[in-house]
């Protein structure tokens, strides 16, 4: 296996000049906070219109988690003396852009209206994250899918920043900016399949005690909804239910195409994630969720909607090595460090590297490079001898003294303790320090533990990076 270490950040810096000199391993910051985001769903859908029906209200959640690193300790996380800010760039309102205002009182049987942009948390969209155990939160951002400067062309993944601050002084200790998707592609009418909303409410005619025309209308009222934590009527059955099965027959059943006619969408592709987009034979949301009308037949036996979900540790899938938490779901899960899974993999429906650009900036921040949060000195000052997530390998023992010399004719001398239970040595040269592996060149591939290399001038910056192979 290959053990990457950095002697602290495991680089080594030959500066310029034409005297011997010696020159320790670049060292890591002696401390630095790392901040992580995600949304909880990877896309929350939210009616166009709430005059008629209701499905959904906008109603976004996202999670982030503060870790605080030093030299010589281990990583923290962080959620006392500092508060999480959050902000989104280009949308600061939505009152202007969607009619849920006019009707929130009436469809949620509120004591009073919702005061312009404020969710139906309480919640707007500015504001401070809740500090809860180990993680940051907040629940119910009434975010719509239009920016303020396009009020007609859906952005379905806008980015929500979030600031972190020392709350003695206001001091920015760290930021990130995530995205935080919606859209509007609830798509009963405009998916070609029902030509108003209203033919849909008049296809309820013969159910005692309802009246179409009543609207607003909220279907999780007499349809329970998990999603909205409502018991419903027991003899409606649940809305995931009763659209599941209503639909089941809708051909071609085992396409993602048919799956978008209800969530967003053909323009939104929710489904964005390294499974759907960046394999050979990529999935589709049946490949997980089965067609509609096994999420019926599933639900009839039993499974609840929005609370049991397909498994990442499935044998058929990853396998228990990389399985959620028991009888937990993969967004609530937490692993290495007791960091939740997706500040390292991204959002469900959004696992990294995703197909969306936004999706990606975070890591790429982080680590210079789209995919999954791999990089140990991202949050690590000092690499710890233990194994990694999901046991990956680290390394065996820490390299304590890389030393690198300047000899005559422009020659560098580099040299380190042998580490316990390596067989051999593969030394790279790097253009830069934060170099991609695709930019390394390999120099030599040897047990022993120093190596000459010849450097092109006198004046000539090199970075190297020491890999230790152990079999």
């Amino acid at each position: 296996m290959l053990i990457e270490h950095r002697m602290r950040t495991a680089l080594a810096l030959l500066v310029k000049g034409l005297v011997p000199a010696l020159l320790l391993a670049g060292s890591a910051q002696a401390e630095k906070y790392v901040l992580l985001g995600w949304n909880d769903l990877g896309m929350h859908c939210a009616n166009g219109d709430f005059s008629s029906f209701v499905v959904l209200p906008p109603y976004n959640n996202v999670r982030a988690q503060l870790v605080y690193s030093q030299e010589g300790s281990l990583p923290q996380l962080v959620t006392e003396g500092v508060r999480i800010d959050y902000s989104i760039p280009g949308n600061t309102t939505s009152v202007t852009k969607t009619n849920f205002w006019d009707y929130a009182q009436q469809i949620f049987d509120l004591p009073a209206p919702l005061p312009p942009d404020v969710g139906l948390t309480g919640n707007g969209l500015t504001g401070s994250m809740e500090a809860l155990d180990g993680f940051f939160e907040v629940t119910g951002v009434p975010i719509t899918p239009f920016q303020d400067d396009d009020l007609v062309n859906e952005q379905p993944f806008q980015l929500i920043r979030l600031e972190a601050r020392r709350e003695s002084d206001n001091f920015l200790l760290a930021m990130t900016e995530v995205v935080i998707p919606v859209s509007n592609e609830i798509g009963c009418v405009s998916s070609g399949c029902h030509s108003s909303e209203q033919s849909i409410l008049n296809h309820h005619d013969d159910e005692a005690g309802f009246d179409p025309n009543d609207t607003p209308i909220l279907c999780a009222r007499c349809h329970s909804s998990n999603a909205l934590g409502t018991p419903g009527i027991p003899e409606a059955r649940s809305l995931s239910y009763r659209l599941h099965e209503k639909h089941k027959d809708i051909r071609p059943t085992n396409s993602i195409a048919t799956c978008y006619k209800c969530h967003p969408g053909n323009q939104a592709q929710c489904l964005r994630g390294v499974m759907a987009t960046g394999i050979d034979e990529p999935m589709i949301c049946q490949s997980c969720h089965g067609t509609m009308r096994d999420v019926a037949e599933s639900i009839s036996e039993g499974r609840r909607p929005w609370l049991d979900e397909p498994s990442c540790g499935a044998s058929n899938c990853h396998g228990s090595n990389y399985a959620e938490q028991p009888n937990t779901l993969f967004r609530m899960s937490t692993g290495h460090g007791g960091l939740y899974c997706s500040a390292c993999h991204g959002s469900p429906h959004a696992i990294l590297p995703s197909s969306e650009e936004n999706d990606n900036l975070q890591v790429i921040s982080l680590q210079g490079h789209a995919g999954t949060l791999a990089q140990c000195t991202v949050c690590h000052t000092d690499i710890p001898l233990g194994n990694g997530p999901h046991g990956s390998p680290a390394p065996a023992a820490a390299v304590a003294d890389l030393q690198i010399v300047r000899l005559a004719g422009n020659q560098a001398h580099l040299s380190w303790s042998p580490v316990q239970g390596v067989s051999s040595y593969l030394v790279y040269s790097m253009p830069s320090a934060d170099a991609r592996p695709a930019q390394w060149t390999l120099l030599g591939d040897q047990a022993a533990t120093q190596y000459d290399d010849l450097i092109g001038t006198p004046d000539e910056e090199r970075f190297y990076r020491v890999v230790c192979v152990s079999h």
